[in-house]
């Protein structure tokens, strides 16, 4: 595809001299169309990559604020990436979409309601004392909802209709530098954790079960001091400079563990979305002398928790399990990080018989903040991922990432769990709440 951006733009910025390189790489082959939820569901081809890569190119040889059709189209797309891992000239959408959502920031004014809605999202998420204040103030509206539409019925929708689990002990909002948690036995590794930001509030028990899984392995946990939000929610709506000082953050606290004494073996993460932008951070800042050769060091070190477990190797059962477990595969994981059979071959070792989504290549609609700004697509792809998982008649449901979870749970029927919660039970760990909670 041959661009025409001004020669003069293409010099003076290096993000749009490389996105101009991967536009001039698509082929317009159209092979992307048929695994783009967004084209599977609105037949737009303004709705597709192909389309979107178009809309990119003319908005940076045009110059200037895009128009709100470009934005509109743009801001459609959910980056799940599964026409990146498909698409056979290697286009690396994940970066040119990046990019051009950063631009529309820098030159699109949007309405003060949008305006909000975002900086809302951008305070509360990364917080969990704020996020879990904003869910206490949430519960009061949700018997309303349905005086509302859009983003306002979409937030309340996502509010948990039972109360918020305890803290667990790794997982104290604020703190961020609990104590070491030791390897039980002999050590083989010592590890950072990413405890998150949503899912320190909804769910911590996952990183409880991460913690027990890794322990019982061999494997030294802990929280680094000044380690917090991925930098994710800023991130994906396209506000880089709020994103920055989470991700530096971030590589600052985890590079001073890897140089202590004691060091790091790996920084793990048990939230795909979270683990996508980690690993990206090293492209992030590819371009700053003072942080390009330390983002890229953190990057290298990142590993899913499935990832990691896969190296370490899982020990034998304590328990048989034998249940039928239908495994949803965030878009993060299977198209971003491009880990597909990890999660389910420990799954299988843990004594499951494991089950696929069919169209699991199909988001989900969560994709971070995407069913909280974009709903009524949103729904539209959490009912046919509904539809697709219950017709395996599973009894059990396991993923890896808290946003498709907590999408998907309150309808699926049966217990949706993490991956690592039933790894955990399998190998003498408790067995996990939201099964303990079905059973009874």
């Amino acid at each position: 595809m041959l661009s025409h951006i001004p020669q003069k733009l293409l010099d003076s910025n290096p993000d749009i001299a490389l996105s101009s390189d991967i536009i001039g790489n698509c082929v317009h082959c159209g092979v992307c169309l048929s695994h783009c939820p967004t084209y599977t569901v609105l037949h737009n081809e303004n709705d597709s990559p192909r389309g979107r890569i178009f809309l990119i190119k003319d908005m940076y040889e045009t110059g200037g604020a895009p128009d709100s059709k470009t934005v509109e189209h743009l801001d459609r797309c959910l980056t799940c990436l599964a026409c990146e891992a498909i698409c056979p000239s290697g286009v690396e959408y994940s970066k040119l979409i990046g990019h051009a959502r950063e631009y529309v920031e820098e030159h699109y004014k949007r309405s003060l309601w949008q305006r909000s809605v975002r900086s809302t999202l951008e305070i509360l998420l990364p917080r969990p004392e704020l996020f879990r204040l904003s869910l206490y103030a949430g519960k009061l509206g949700r018997p309303f909802r349905s005086l509302f539409s859009g983003t306002i019925r979409a937030m309340l929708d996502m509010v948990p209709k039972n109360p918020l689990p305890a803290i667990g002990k790794i997982n104290k909002p604020g703190l961020y530098a609990s104590p070491d948690q030791p390897a039980t036995g002999q050590r083989k590794k010592r590890i950072a954790l990413l405890t998150g930001c949503v899912q320190n509030t909804l769910d911590p028990a996952i990183n409880d079960a991460t913690v027990r899984l890794l322990n019982r392995h061999g494997v030294d946990v802990v929280v680094a001091r000044g380690a917090g939000c991925c930098g994710a929610p800023a991130e994906h709506m396209g506000d880089e400079d709020k994103a920055l000082p989470y991700v530096k953050a971030n590589i600052d606290a985890w590079l001073r563990e890897a140089d202590s004494p004691e060091g790091l073996d790996a920084i793990v993460i048990n939230a795909s979305g979270c683990g996508t932008s980690v690993k990206a951070y090293g492209h992030v800042l590819r371009n700053d002398p003072a942080w390009a050769e330390k983002a890229a060091r953190v990057s290298a070190m990142a590993k899913d928790i499935t990832e990691f477990m896969t190296t370490i190797g899982l020990s034998k059962p304590v328990i048989e399990t034998g249940q039928r477990v239908v495994y949803h595969s965030a878009c993060s994981m299977q198209h971003g990080q491009r880990i597909v059979l990890p999660p389910k071959t420990l799954l299988r070792e843990a004594g499951f018989e494991v089950l696929d989504v069919p169209e699991g290549y199909l988001c989900c609609g969560s994709a971070g903040t995407y069913n909280l700004l974009q709903p009524e697509i949103a729904n539209q792809l959490k009912d046919r991922k509904l539809k697709n998982l219950k017709s395996v008649h599973a009894q059990i449901a396991a993923s890896g990432n808290i946003g498709c979870i907590t999408q998907l749970a309150d309808e699926a029927g049966i217990p949706f769990v993490h991956t690592v919660e039933l790894l955990d039970w399998a190998t003498g760990g408790p067995i996990p709440p939201a099964m303990a909670k079905m059973a009874h």
